[in-house]
């Protein structure tokens, strides 16, 4: 039976060559379905996975939680997030991207049905905790899929694009469960995503597609007529499991670089998104609403700063570590003039997140997109998910260390403190100044 189901999962088998004409007219109308089905499922991932935190007050006052609990239950489905993203990234690289991301999805929305349904503080610890990792399922498949519809040569701009999917998504999670639990009950902001995210798996089985040679259609270098086409045929064989991680993950050196400098760049990337509501209320005075508007400024400036240096990295030979620490250079200098603002001037913190947000999500965005530029087509999903593991270490350190020094010390300690870690980051990301896309 588990071989069964196992086999189900297999890679897709490449079907025979179509004739050139049909190439040339179906290879575009499936890149963008491939692509669109990518940011929908990234997208909506967000949706069952941010839709905790926005209700967890009304849960706490529901269920009798106190902030630790609530804490554990955040630090919960993070670490488990790290896990799965590694994990499940591995198998995403073994498997079909439709029928992987489409059971993934369903399995999160059967979760956060089971979530909804519970008044149990150990069941929803667990619960939240095996979402954090089933969402591990997200991440694989869509760059799996990406990176077998997507030239070298356009990955900075198109990963620049689908990133934004979670901005996307996780603006609408915390919008939508707000208004859901406001409505009908903290219930209901996990069975309504729930719902979406059963549609969407549908959906997504429906439009997503897993290789080229799936359907008949030739390599992506071989249609985009690159000088690696030669190249392509062994590149187009699956890998064994010994092949993925001894060959192309456990020994590289760049990427276990990539993997330690993603822990001080996700310490830079959430530290304002978690805490900044929270530091501008306390030190500057703001109001509930201004302290919220502060996380859309961010998102949003991460949007275009995304879109902005996706394209930028393509235009200059896909030097993305480059551009990274190039994009670090005003985000260190932003963290600094945080700590100087009168509190009077609440309008200039404002452009100060902004440019954080503009910038902390350039490195971010490209610690997926390096780790395929530093292996293997096919162990992108293991590559990107070793990278995101740390990353999410990162994220623990961050949440328990900026919130212990505050406490502690004073928001000022906290702000040298991301100010170091985020310079510590810049500097290993210096050591790849040179990786560029590779055959």
């Amino acid at each position: 039976m588990i071989s069964s189901c196992l086999q189900w999962f297999r890679p897709a088998r490449p079907q025979p060559r179509l004739s050139e004409a049909e190439i040339q007219r179906l290879y575009p109308p499936n890149r963008w379905r491939v692509f669109e089905a990518a940011f929908a499922a990234y997208a909506m991932f967000y949706v069952v996975r941010n839709n905790f935190a926005p209700v967890s007050k009304e849960i706490g006052a529901a269920l009798h939680y106190d902030k630790a609990m609530i804490g554990d239950i955040l630090a919960g489905t993070a670490i488990a997030y790290g896990i799965g993203k590694f994990v499940m990234g591995y198998f995403a690289d073994r498997s079909d991207a439709r029928k992987y991301v489409a059971f993934g999805m369903l399995l999160t929305a059967l979760i956060n049905f089971a979530f909804g349904s519970v008044h149990s503080y150990h069941s929803h610890l667990l619960l939240w905790t095996l979402n954090g990792f089933v969402q591990g399922m997200g991440y694989g498949p869509c760059t799996r899929g990406l990176s077998h519809w997507f030239g070298m040569k356009e990955r900075g701009s198109v990963f620049g694009v689908w990133n934004i999917s979670h901005n996307i998504g996780g603006g609408i999670a915390g919008v939508l469960a707000a208004q859901c639990a406001g409505w009908w009950g903290w219930q209901s902001a996990f069975f309504v995503p729930g719902a979406i995210a059963t549609l969407g798996s549908i959906y997504l089985f429906w439009r997503m597609r897993d290789t080229p040679e799936s359907i008949g259609l030739p390599p992506i270098e071989e249609f985009q007529r690159d000088p690696s086409a030669a190249a392509v045929a062994p590149d187009e064989q699956e890998l064994s499991a010994r092949e993925l991680l001894l060959k192309y993950i456990l020994p590289n050196r760049s990427l276990w670089i990539l993997a330690l400098a993603n822990v001080f760049v996700y310490i830079a990337r959430y530290s304002m998104v978690d805490w900044g509501p929270t530091y501008l209320k306390e030190v500057k005075g703001a109001s509930l609403a201004e302290g919220g508007f502060s996380t859309l400024v961010i998102e949003f400036a991460g949007a275009a700063g995304m879109l902005t240096m996706g394209w930028l990295s393509d235009k200059l030979g896909g030097y993305r570590a480059r551009v990274s620490v190039i994009a670090m250079v005003p985000l260190i200098l932003a963290f600094a003039a945080i700590r100087v603002v009168p509190a009077s001037m609440l309008w200039l913190d404002m452009v100060l997140f902004g440019i954080i947000g503009f910038f902390v999500y350039t490195p971010v965005m490209f610690s997926g997109v390096i780790s395929l530029d530093l292996t293997h087509k096919k162990a992108v999903g293991t590559a990107a998910g070793f990278v995101g593991f740390f990353g999410y270490v990162g994220r623990v350190v961050q949440g328990k260390g900026l919130g212990s020094i505050a406490q502690n010390h004073g928001w000022d300690a906290g702000l040298w403190a991301v100010l170091i870690c985020t310079i510590i980051g810049m500097l290993l990301l210096c050591l790849l100044w040179n990786v560029r896309p590779r055959n």
